[in-house]
């Protein structure tokens, strides 16, 4: 396959997004944003499945129990698949109707870090919060056209973030609870696109999608680029890794906005040749 191998499937995502491995299920969770739908890869027969969702919904974790909690338009919700139904959890933002979450993930502690934004992309009113085990939910930084991560050092020290429309990546100093020290980490230029959704691998380096920029890059903890992998999608979206090893790397795409292709919208194993972490689980 090269670097990458495109997954065979009949539906292509609008706007691909949020990807989960589930270690508990052997399979692969991913969104998309404006079908709205959820999406499932099985690694032990390649079956793929999809689920219609009732409203944007722009990430998933699972939590203790083995259930799925969603970011969907209307804030935090538990949901089931069989058959498909959401029980609201906590809308963070009921006077910002134009407002839905768009990329999130749980941390090794438990809780969930996710972002909102405006949907028309117009103000700088999202904000990135954190829902912690026990329930409570805080605005940790605001100010965001279009929030993109988190992501998590394996060390636990950082927390990247990213605001998407200023083509830059935040680094934070975190501790259990919260962050702080918020400085650029990276800048892209206008060649390489956005910076959208990012994991780091298990050397403490970060990846991050390009969209716009048909490819990913792997960024030192200095900030220094270490390598890129180019694709075929030019708006590339969201980054995990997969399997028993943490070895298998699948990436996202959206087709949002481009002619209709092959490749705009599909989803991709990447040949990355380093592992991820494990997986947070909400401890809620």
């Amino acid at each position: 396959m090269g670097r990458w191998r495109k997954i065979e499937r009949e539906v292509r995502d609008s706007l691909g997004e949020g990807t989960l491995w589930s270690a508990r299920e052997n399979a692969v969770y991913w969104v998309d944003i404006l079908a709205p739908a959820l999406n499932r890869l099985s690694l032990a027969d390649a079956a793929i499945e999809r689920w219609d969702m009732p409203e944007p919904l722009g990430w998933v974790v699972e939590n203790r129990q083995g259930e799925l909690i969603g970011g969907f338009q209307s804030g935090f919700g538990r949901i089931s698949l069989a058959p498909p139904d959401i029980a609201p959890i906590y809308d963070p933002e009921p006077h910002l109707p134009g407002n839905r979450m768009n990329d999130g993930k749980a941390d090794r502690m438990g809780a969930i870090w996710c972002g909102t934004m405006d949907m028309a992309e117009e103000e700088a009113r999202g904000s990135l919060y954190r829902l912690s085990p026990d329930g409570a939910c805080h605005v940790v930084d605001s100010g965001y056209m279009v929030p993109n991560g988190p992501a998590f050092s394996p060390c636990g020290r950082w927390l990247y973030h990213a605001d998407t429309a200023l083509r830059t990546v935040y680094r934070f100093e975190a501790d259990e609870t919260k962050i702080g020290g918020k400085t650029p980490f990276i800048r892209f230029g206008e060649s390489d696109g956005y910076p959208d959704g990012m994991t780091c691998d298990a050397e403490g380096f970060l990846w991050v999608a390009h969209w716009d920029g048909a490819r990913i890059s792997r960024f030192a903890p200095d900030g220094r680029l270490d390598r890129t992998i180019p694709l075929p999608a030019q708006r590339v979206t969201n980054i995990t890794f997969a399997g028993d090893r943490l070895d298998r790397m699948f990436v996202t795409s959206a087709a949002t906005g481009l002619p209709a292709s092959e490749f705009d919208g599909a989803l991709f194993e990447i040949d990355s040749g380093v592992r991820g972490n494990p997986t947070g689980i909400y401890q809620g």
